[in-house]
């Protein structure tokens, strides 16, 4: 890191460019809200983007400027008028367009003055054949262009003023023409990145920047514009933009902000696409130690040693990065659900792990969430369940259970809506030409299922089996009495269920051989719906948020999990078990057919940071990755943490600002979690590896 890089860290990590922030009266500045979606998105970009450009900001000696100066956005509609909306149709989350990986490449290269005339033209078509809606969208359009070249002229009148030659020079050119460098793509991405968030969408991903961006990197290395060593530095000054704004990004907590970047893997004809920047990306992530951009590297058993060193190298930083993907197993599985081979080839991820295509993709990979544990909870209580004379018998009714959940969240998503994002629209492809609002729908249309608490509900049907099935010692009524008291008096059979019984992710095959059924059932039980937009369902082993909120829900469990006890994130054994070592659980965890669940969710592995305090760690890292893509692994964090100094973050805060783990799908700071988020991590960290 250079000293410019490093001043520049500081002065954000002093919270210093915090002065420069203001909180804006909205409501006194917004006109009313507007029936037409199309023109309330236009009016508030306009209106945000006006603000911004009232006081442009330089922070010290910076090359790549455009900071956030208002410290809160507008809502799209009042609260009553959402209101009104969500009784009419779903609305997700905000109800925005969010969790996209736009198709930032065609822009770049293409300047916003052709984007522009694109949509004029389109417009003049739409006009002629009475298509008013399409008018309304390309109206949009045209708007959030023009509020940003605005924006941009504010920052160069300014930048003049101050006598910053070099930014003048490039906001002259970019973002109206294409970018004519690589210091120029990335002031361009860092505007259109910033203009998103100021529309109102949210967990806006990067996608596969070292593949849209290593045409400008290499052109100035072979020219030398750039050395590698100040390509770096160049690049290490726009990882930080990410993290000047990142506290006023929407999220269930600080850090879930969606500011992910796939690295690697193959072209859309299947050639290595390893380069240069990819390298480059992993180095200044392992330079800055900062938690975005949230790195993501694409591996598969072409992979070089030499790569996954270097990853490990940025395991050992312990900031939860990176987050690895298997081309062997995440290119087939997309391709079994209906993406085409060149599409599945180009994948990159959502916010956290969800796969999805740039570009081309309105999938909502999170929409829903089914509890394992619940699951089973359930199945014990019914009919069928109550009435099983075998383990066999008692499958078959949790896989009932599984199916009816599925039809229950199936039937609450048939009138899923979306608020429209013109801006990000005019970033996908073929909006423009459909004058149509992404919101509307794209060549991809899937949604994503997300599956919690896998392994204590493998734990807990193994369990049953024993107690109930093979011992004989307990009814299911019986059982089902216990666990509802929490176990209280029941002292024995708790510590019995906890520590005697096998558990998944010791390589146990009787254990593992639950979850593969378990999780086929639950492929099986999304299989060959359609969904209200045409698209299907993707089944998926990530937990995102709901291992807390699932498991708060929940009383005790049969493995010993007592009431409200959290889940383990993702895809990761029982918080409470004791487990052989890493490489049992990449055994039992690789056993099922994970191509069937590929809407993504990690195999999540807690290292203590002792395991890189040898010679040897970063190859033993190195090889565990290795190990995972050889035995059909879909996606693996790996995070290196320490108990002792998670416990002394939470008693001295003040002490640790900077300490990073990895929550669920992406990194934050510690002592800015909430405290559930804090203790399910300290757990974690009792059963590191």
């Amino acid at each position: 890191m250079t000293p410019h890089i490093a001043q520049l860290k500081q002065y954000l990590l002093d919270q210093k460019h915090f002065q420069f922030r203001r909180e804006v009266d909205w409501e006194a500045i917004l006109p009313h809200w507007s029936i037409d979606r199309d023109n309330q998105a236009a009016v508030i970009l306009k209106t945000v983007l006006a603000e911004e450009a009232k006081n442009p900001v330089f922070l010290p000696n910076e090359r790549i400027v455009f900071t956030r100066t208002c410290a809160n956005l507008p809502e799209r509609y009042p609260d009553d008028v959402m209101e009104r909306l969500r009784k009419e149709a779903y609305f997700h989350e905000k109800g925005v367009v969010f969790n996209l990986s736009p198709n930032y490449e065609d822009v770049l290269s293409a300047g916003l003055d052709a984007k522009r005339a694109e949509a004029v033209e389109r417009r003049e078509r739409a006009l002629a054949e009475k298509d008013y809606g399409a008018v309304e969208f390309l109206d949009a359009v045209i708007s959030g262009i023009d509020a940003v070249l605005q924006l941009v002229d504010a920052y160069a009148a300014e930048a003049m003023k101050q006598g910053k030659i070099e930014i003048v020079s490039m906001l002259s050119n970019i973002p109206r023409k294409p970018a004519r460098n690589f210091h120029e793509a990335l002031q361009f991405l860092r505007i259109l990145h910033f203009t998103l968030w100021c529309e109102g969408a949210y967990h806006n991903g990067l996608g596969r920047f070292d593949q849209y961006m290593y045409p400008y990197l290499i052109a100035d290395l072979h020219k030398g514009i750039l050395t590698r060593e100040t390509a770096l530095d160049l690049l290490e000054e726009f990882f930080l933009t990410f993290n000047r704004d990142s506290d006023l990004y929407v999220g269930v907590q600080q850090g879930d902000n969606g500011q992910s970047m796939m690295l690697g893997g193959c072209d859309r004809e299947g050639n290595d696409a390893v380069n240069v920047l990819t390298a480059l990306c992993l180095e200044a992530s392992c330079d800055l130690k900062l938690i975005d951009p949230k790195i993501n590297l694409r591996v598969s058993k072409n992979t070089s040693m030499l790569l996954l060193e270097k990853a490990a190298e940025l395991t050992k930083q312990g900031i939860g990065f990176p987050q690895y993907a298997n081309d062997d197993v995440v290119i087939p599985g997309l391709v079994r659900l209906g993406y085409s081979l060149e599409d599945a080839r180009d994948y990159a991820v959502a916010a956290c792990w969800e796969f999805i295509i740039p570009g081309i993709a309105m999938d909502i990979p999170n929409l829903a969430a089914v509890s394992f544990p619940s699951v089973v909870n359930t199945a014990m209580r019914s009919d069928a369940g109550r009435a099983s004379n075998s383990f066999e018998a008692f499958m078959t009714a949790v896989r009932e259970e599984l199916f009816a959940q599925a039809d229950m969240l199936a039937a609450a998503a048939d009138r899923v809506d979306m608020l429209p994002c013109p801006f990000l629209s005019m970033l996908c492809r073929g909006r423009i030409e459909k004058g149509l609002d992404i919101c509307w729908g794209a060549k991809y249309n899937n949604f994503g299922i997300h599956g919690t608490g896998l392994a204590p509900a493998v734990d807990s049907l193994e369990s049953i089996r024993r107690l109930v099935f093979e011992e004989k010692t307990y009814t299911m009524d019986q059982l089902t009495a216990i666990v509802d008291k929490d176990f209280e008096g029941e002292e024995s059979l708790l510590a019995k269920v906890r520590h005697e019984f096998p558990k998944f992710g010791n390589d146990v095959d009787e254990v593992d051989e639950i979850a593969v059924r378990l999780l086929n059932d639950f492929a099986d039980s999304w299989e060959n719906r359609i969904n209200c937009r045409g698209g299907i369902y993707r089944a998926g082993t990530g937990s995102a948020m709901y291992y807390l909120w699932h498991a708060d829900e929940l009383p005790a469990t049969p493995d010993g999990r007592l009431a409200k006890t959290p889940f383990p994130a993702n895809y990761a054994p029982s918080l409470d078990v004791q487990i052989a070592g890493p490489i049992s659980v990449i055994k039992s965890f690789t056993k099922p057919d994970l191509s069937r669940v590929i809407n993504g969710g990690p195999l999540t592995i807690e290292l203590h940071d002792s395991v890189f305090r040898h010679e040897d760690g970063i190859q033993k890292a190195a090889q565990l990755v290795k190990l995972f893509i050889d035995r059909g692994g879909h996606q693996l964090q790996i995070n290196t943490i320490n108990r002792e100094q998670l416990l002394d973050a939470q008693a001295n805060p003040e002490q640790y600002r900077q300490l990073i783990v990895r929550v669920w799908g992406w990194s934050g700071y510690f002592v800015e979690l909430d405290r559930p988020y804090q203790d399910q991590i300290i757990r974690r960290a009792e059963m590191t590896l």
